[in-house]
């Protein structure tokens, strides 16, 4: 049986070699970030939520019609 991925000859199509690529480039990408500097990392995640909060505090004023 052939997969979708791959041609009646059994050679991967272009677009599965491309996002196979893609792929280990973002697990290698995610890897080293985790292998990096937590405090790093946690400095990240805490922008992040304070952003979160700016922009519910924000959607909240909108609809108090504010």
């Amino acid at each position: 049986m052939t997969e979708p991925d791959y041609t009646e000859d059994g050679v991967p199509t272009f677009d599965f070699v491309r996002d196979k690529i893609e792929n280990r480039n973002l697990t290698t990408e995610a890897a080293a970030e985790l292998a990096g500097d937590p405090q790093h990392v946690q400095d990240q995640f805490e922008q992040r939520e304070e952003a979160g909060r700016d922009r519910l505090e924000e959607i909240r004023r909108s609809l108090r019609g504010e």
